[in-house]
């Protein structure tokens, strides 16, 4: 890397408690939290994560409530709905993002239109973008709608108003490409309204350039990581390729990047990779983590970059929905379990909602992660925190 010479070094147990830090698992999880501090924490982890399957609680939930415990749901949909502070958009999936980014998006709509357009008219036909300007026109008339409104009721015929698979594309095409936006939920189903309907003013009438975009994704992202590649800084939004990231680190002198060699959990050797200018005294003068076990959500922002949780935290975890149950290593939908600084086992627990009850089917420890009587306290504390926020009322276990 030219302008230094050698890395700085950090050692294991510090690159995992930097990193915890910044992801926002660093504060005390007991404080209470006011709306401004969610918007704050969220502001902080760039975008939170949105995700339809309730098996204990949607993802959103489950990440915000990790780091901080008096987390209320209703505090976040305020900010999206009322207060218009966050957005719900697309970085790897669809998520919750803080609207003072939404100048930076443009350049993702910009580009997903460019690869979504063949795609769509291909899947859905020629007459595709007709039916989106059609769609377009019927909600800047009428206002916002869900998909379920572009049926027609039965007394009227049966025909719906469109194929509901076409709707239902036109709709996602034009959120994903930004000419609508979501405006808020009915349950777990999209209402969808003009874009400019939704987003505040100020935010929709910001604009970033090229070059400041670029800067900025590269820069946000590792100012959250604290280090990493070419490839982690281009994952972590989603809005760049590794090759315009590295163009971006190829100019590294005028952005303050600097080398960090930092030691591997999975017996791989140390990797030198780039770190924010002042990962030195980020290191030097990080507090201790709180001590407490947590059940992270598969979709929580530490866990989500499954390259490098392996070898920063040596702990391989994979998502098991899409995987046939006779091939399913642990289960359908398994939590990974933090404790302080070390992933040390994962959990399969569900809601069982009609009885309001916290299932919890199997337990696996990590090896070398023993079930002391303390460890097995902070389990019990972390399941009834879990159970209080899904309003469940008792805990089961069934193994």
């Amino acid at each position: 890397m030219p302008g230094h010479s050698s890395p700085f070094v950090v050692d294991n147990r510090q690159a995992r408690r930097l990193l915890l830090h910044l992801q926002g698992l660093g504060q005390p999880p007991h404080r209470r939290q006011s709306p401004a501090q969610l918007y704050a924490t969220i502001v902080g982890l760039g975008f939170v994560q949105v995700d339809s399957i309730q098996w204990l609680e949607r993802a959103q939930h489950m990440i915000l409530l990790a780091r901080n415990q008096t987390y209320r749901p209703a505090d976040v949909r305020c900010l999206l709905e009322r207060d218009r502070q966050l957005f719900e958009g697309w970085t790897h999936d669809a998520a919750i993002i803080p609207s003072a980014f939404y100048p930076y998006w443009r350049h993702r709509f910009d580009r997903q239109h460019q690869r979504l357009h063949d795609r769509f008219v291909k899947w859905q036909g020629r007459g595709f973008m007709d039916h989106c300007q059609a769609l377009l026109e019927l909600i800047a008339d009428r206002g916002a709608l869900r998909a379920r409104d572009l049926e027609r009721p039965e007394r009227q015929g049966p025909q719906p108003m469109w194929q509901w698979h076409d709707g239902k594309a036109a709709l996602e095409f034009l959120w994903r490409t930004g000419r609508l936006a979501i405006a808020g939920r009915d349950g777990f189903q999209k209402i969808y309204d003009l874009s400019e309907r939704v987003i505040h003013r100020r935010d929709f009438e910001a604009r970033c350039d090229r070059a400041g975009f670029v800067d900025w994704a590269c820069r946000s992202a590792l100012a959250r990581l604290g280090f990493g590649s070419a490839a982690d800084i281009a994952r972590y939004w989603d809005l760049l390729s590794i090759e315009e990231v590295r163009d971006w680190l190829g100019r590294q002198n005028t952005h303050g990047v600097m080398p960090v060699k930092i030691q591997a959990a999975d017996g791989s050797a140390p990797r030198t990779l780039h770190g924010r200018a002042d990962v030195e005294a980020l290191v030097e003068s990080q507090s201790r983590l709180p001590r407490r076990l947590r059940a992270l959500s598969p979709f929580d922002p530490v866990v989500r970059d499954r390259r490098r949780l392996q070898w920063l935290f040596n702990f391989h975890y994979r998502i098991e929905i899409y995987v046939p149950p006779a091939k399913r290593e642990y289960g359908y939908y398994v939590f990974p379990l933090l404790d302080t600084d070390r992933f040390t086992g994962r959990i399969d627990m569900r809601a069982r909602r009609r009885d309001r009850t916290l299932e919890v089917r199997r337990l696996w420890w990590e090896p070398g992660a023993r079930s002391t009587p303390a460890r097995l306290r902070r389990l019990d504390s972390e399941l009834h925190r879990q159970a209080r926020h899904a309003g469940l009322s008792r805990i089961e276990w069934l193994a």
